[in-house]
């Protein structure tokens, strides 16, 4: 696992608009690469990571942040796909 020293700057300092990689998102989220591939496809509209011109997926900040909700809805409160994507719904509408 990366050590706090070997962080960039940024990312120590949390600053917003750093971007990882997913590998790196699958660290910091304790969730399989694959899965995140996987949730990418299902949760099109809600997990959008940035991609390089080389096609790299980038994570956000609130990319991450919906991987954990995705996690907690899916693994812990035990949702279907369709019922988290219904939550999802329901929590942006509220927002709005």
């Amino acid at each position: 696992m990366e050590s706090v020293q070997s962080m960039p700057q940024q990312q120590r300092n949390g600053k917003t608009g750093q971007l990882v990689s997913i590998s790196l998102a699958s660290r910091i989220t304790g969730v399989e690469v694959h899965t995140l591939r996987y949730w990418e496809r299902e949760f099109s509209g809600y997990l959008e990571p940035e991609r390089t011109q080389g096609g790299q997926r980038r994570y956000r900040p609130e990319d991450i942040q919906t991987v954990f909700t995705l996690k907690r809805l899916l693994r812990d409160e035990m949702f279907s796909i369709a019922g988290a994507r219904k939550f999802l719904r329901r929590q942006i509408a509220d927002a709005a």
